[in-house]
């Protein structure tokens, strides 16, 4: 997928669906100054350049079950490409995990994970996380509340 070039419109257009992303074209050209066709042809051009990944809905955690948010830090034995690549396929088939991220710091990874309850963590940890032969270490953190939880990116601070 190649980078493209937004415009104005472009970024309100995505603004609009990060808040409602079930909003019909008619909609949204009714808070954009374009017409619904137009509004359509966009969104297709940014959905085929990769600008626009997908849609999902976001579920409430707590409410489906899964009260439980901890943050891992997780260090590795071996940094060769291959030892990498076979961590993420490892972690890309972790459901628990929600979020993986290749970090510098102390830690060689920051995972975002959900489970049940404390011994679903404390199983998940032991048993399937530190069990792959990569790791080294793994350092958690509980989340105990969420202060600020988005997936909306702050457009406004794009220049223009």
């Amino acid at each position: 997928m190649r980078k493209i070039e937004l415009d104005r419109f472009d970024y309100q257009i995505l603004d609009a669906l990060q808040h409602d992303a079930r909003s019909t074209h008619q909609k949204l050209a009714q808070q954009v100054a374009l017409s619904a066709s137009q509004i359509g042809r966009r969104i297709q051009r940014m959905e085929e350049n990769g600008v626009i990944q997908g849609y999902q809905v976001a579920l409430k955690p707590e409410q489906v079950g899964l009260s439980v948010m901890a943050f891992a830090h997780v260090s590795l034995e071996r940094h060769s490409e291959s030892a990498l690549q076979e961590f993420a396929q490892a972690i890309n088939e972790l459901p628990e995990v929600l979020e993986c991220y290749a970090a510098a710091g102390e830690a060689d990874y920051l995972l975002r994970i959900v489970v049940p309850d404390l011994p679903s963590l404390s199983t998940f940890v032991m048993n399937r996380l530190m069990r792959l032969s990569l790791v080294r270490s793994v350092k958690s953190t509980i989340a105990l509340n969420a202060i600020k939880q988005t997936m909306k990116l702050p457009l406004s601070s794009v220049p223009e």
